[in-house]
């Protein structure tokens, strides 16, 4: 087994790995994949990074003496894009959808504290959309876990077609019925958001910088990064009555694409143990994301 890529606080540069993530891999990835065993690491890197001002400005997050949420992965980005650009790893970037994120906060991070970030690979499953696959990514402070995160991502796959019920029409199952929670604000998210937030991220999958260059890849209008919106999402949640800094665990599943210019609705509900919370259309009667934050 190869040992972690290790860097000395400061990230592998973005460029070079973006100029990997456009070349085509050699072979396409088809049949049986394996997802290989890599990982990478930084180690003595500060959270006091020059574009903290601009991600929180960006999500409308409230200055504090903490890092917002979701800043550790924002600081592990580069890493997890040298993993998905490796020779070694089979899939192609481009096309990769984010399915499911999950940060746990053990506890708050101070602005400027030295942390050592991990970035791998974790399990993958074939499901009937194709192949699963978990980056997972840890925050260490004085050799304790203080953060981590699991991001689950599909490479899709034809669904194979079976002897038995090919001639057979599968029904399409329906969606469970929307439930609305009691507590509303409303979300713009206007048609610069995507560049803005990849200027801050590092994040600049052309699905979320210009119409243009999202049409090549089937979307009609560039689409907000998902993990803007759960950022935002959490930002709005944070200035509410009853809301609990500290150790939390805030799940995320992305469901339809939040097309840019677009208005979105920020739906929740508090709860003691934890609050339920979802975006929706518009129209509200869809959902760009759901998920659950519990107090830990």
């Amino acid at each position: 087994m190869p040992g972690p890529l290790v860097y000395h606080r400061t990230p592998p540069a973005l460029m070079p790995l973006y100029a990997k993530a456009i070349w085509p891999k050699s072979g396409k990835a088809k049949g049986e994949i394996a997802i290989p065993d890599l990982s990478a690491k930084l180690i003595g890197t500060s959270t006091a990074g020059n574009k903290l001002a601009r991600y929180q400005a960006v999500c409308g997050i409230a200055r504090n003496t903490s890092v917002p949420l979701a800043w550790p992965h924002i600081m592990a980005f580069p890493l997890q894009l040298r993993l998905l650009t490796d020779s070694a790893f089979p899939l192609p970037l481009l096309g990769l959808v984010h399915l499911r994120n999950t940060i746990t906060q053990h506890r708050e991070i101070g602005i400027g504290e030295i942390l050592d970030i991990t970035v791998r690979f974790g399990k993958q499953e074939s499901t009937r959309r194709g192949l699963e696959f978990d980056l997972i990514t840890e925050a260490w402070a004085a050799g304790k876990l203080v953060w981590e995160e699991s991001s689950i991502t599909l490479f899709r796959q034809p669904k194979p077609v079976s002897t038995t019920s090919s001639n057979k029409r599968e029904g399409k199952k329906q969606p469970p019925e929307l439930v609305q929670y009691p507590d509303t604000l409303s979300i713009e998210a206007p048609e610069s958001i995507g560049r803005q937030y990849a200027k801050v991220s590092g994040d600049s999958n052309p699905i979320h910088m210009h119409a243009l260059s999202a049409k090549a890849f089937g979307f009609p209008r560039a689409i907000a990064h998902g993990m803007w919106s759960k950022a935002r999402a959490i930002a709005l949640m944070a200035q509410q009555d009853g809301w609990k800094p500290g150790p939390m665990k805030v799940t995320c599943q992305f469901k339809k694409p939040l097309l840019l210019p677009g208005q979105a609705q920020l739906n929740w509900q508090a709860g003691e143990s934890g609050w339920e919370y979802q975006l929706l259309n518009a129209k509200g009667d869809a959902p760009h994301l759901s998920g659950y934050v519990e107090w830990l």
